[in-house]
């Protein structure tokens, strides 16, 4: 999908015409909203730890180790996240220059 300056400001279905708002992605990255998640599964943990007995009791004990799964793997997607971010960051910037123009670029730099 191509990506253009010029899209319509409006479109017309039938008797109806809609507006296209100018408004900017929230979270283009998805770092924030993947940190948020990891931060709700470990309230959640928390907030479970008290009632561990009762949860043993009733056989969901599952509910803690969930909000623990979830907080551990939410842990991996943020560090994919940040990886992905820093890299779209480097790709938008462009090759680097080395500093000294007589010295030859590092092949095994990717």
């Amino acid at each position: 999908m191509e990506l253009r300056d010029d899209q319509p400001m409006q479109h017309e279905f039938g008797n109806r015409t809609y507006i296209v708002a100018d408004v900017e992605p929230l979270d283009v990255d998805g770092v924030r909203t993947v940190e948020v998640g990891v931060a709700l599964w470990l309230i959640a943990f928390i907030a479970l730890l008290p009632f561990y007995g009762r949860l043993q009791d009733e056989g969901n004990v599952w509910w803690l180790w969930t909000c623990l799964a979830g907080f551990g793997l939410g842990l991996f997607g943020l560090e994919y996240c940040r990886r992905r971010r820093k890299e779209r960051g480097a790709r938008l910037e462009g090759p680097t220059v080395p500093s000294d123009p007589a010295t030859p670029p590092d092949p095994t730099a990717s």
